[in-house]
């Protein structure tokens, strides 16, 4: 027999082979060093100088296009020149390795509901048409179900380093821990262009999750949603610290579901995200997502984006429960 050991080790390995597919799988090409511009020097944004910083932060775009087209990177001068377009509102932008940029759908300073999108592996500016879309689809679903009286907007923060889809760093908690103070810091600072009274929603993906779970404490947000989540690191909601309401949803066809709920610790380092959300144990309110994948939780007129829209207009008596 396997001594209890090498059983553990054996959990542990499985539980990092599996969690680099928990995204939605793309290349694990190795990001190549783009040059790039330092993001714009910007006075912290306010809804005085919110137009100012969206032209700012265009300009920076299609600064870091024309290096990257010019060190013979066409994808990545592709992705930047699509941000830099006028018809985007761009809150913020590095275009330096593998790239952040945090988008905004809508006029954020009328919106009195507020969404914000937190994505998870292998999302980089490379990837972020996949992004944009979803936070694309999710604000043209508020907006045709919004009461009259509401206004919206979606914000879509990729606001830290994802890990690569294959690499153990999608197995532990390292990216996230990186990522919550940064989180909980822009979600402070939106508070002073929409004001207290916003409703403000963290819709977070996969990884996303987990960068959620680690910034949930004390976070000025009403719902927290985890989507296709392979944990959050902690063993309930309660755990979580937060004031907001916390929702779980997972597609059928999801393969997240097959992710070893556990944590794990192998020389030093732990590995996988502890409790399923999903689980009566952790206590979230548990929504339907329909027979989606791992992608498709805002897919336009979907099971999972009806009940998502649902929840971030806070229409909670409308939101079946699995």
């Amino acid at each position: 027999m396997r001594s209890a050991r090498t059983r553990r080790c054996v959990r542990a390995l499985l539980a990092v082979l599996i969690t680099a597919a928990v995204a939605v799988p793309l290349s694990a090409a190795a990001r190549p060093r783009i040059p790039a511009p330092p993001p714009a020097d910007l006075a912290p944004v306010t809804a005085g100088t919110l137009t100012k910083a969206y032209a700012a932060n265009r300009a920076n775009a299609e600064l870091a296009s024309r290096m990257a087209e010019a060190h013979g990177d066409r994808r990545r001068a592709a992705a930047d020149h699509a941000l830099a377009d006028p018809s985007r509102s761009l809150l913020a932008f590095d275009g330096r390795g593998a790239g952040r940029a945090t988008e905004v759908f809508g006029d954020l300073v009328a919106a009195d509901t507020v969404a914000i999108l937190i994505p998870g592996s292998d999302t980089s500016l490379d990837t972020y048409g996949r992004f944009h879309r979803a936070a694309d689809a999710l604000h043209r679903s508020l907006t045709r179900n919004a009461p009259a009286e509401r206004r919206t907007a979606v914000i879509a923060w990729l606001g830290y380093t994802t890990p690569r889809t294959v690499s153990t760093t999608a197995a532990t908690t390292e990216r996230a821990e990186e990522a919550a103070p940064v989180l909980r810091e822009f979600v402070a600072d939106l508070r002073t262009i929409t004001g207290p009274a916003a409703h403000v929603t963290l819709l977070c993906h996969s990884y996303g999750s987990v960068v959620c779970g680690r910034a949930a404490a004390g976070l000025d947000v009403e719902d927290l949603v985890l989507l296709g989540s392979p944990g959050t690191g902690a063993d309930s909601a309660e755990d979580l610290g937060t004031r907001a309401r916390v929702w779980a949803a997972r597609g059928a066809d999801d393969w997240v579901a097959e992710v070893p709920h556990t944590e794990i610790d192998l020389f030093g380092t732990t590995l996988g995200f502890g409790t399923d959300p999903m689980s009566p144990t952790f206590g979230a309110h548990v929504f339907p997502a329909g027979p989606g994948g791992h992608s498709d939780y805002f897919k336009p007129h979907s099971q999972s984006l009806t009940n998502i829209t649902r929840i971030t207009l806070n229409q909670e008596g409308e939101v079946p429960h699995d």
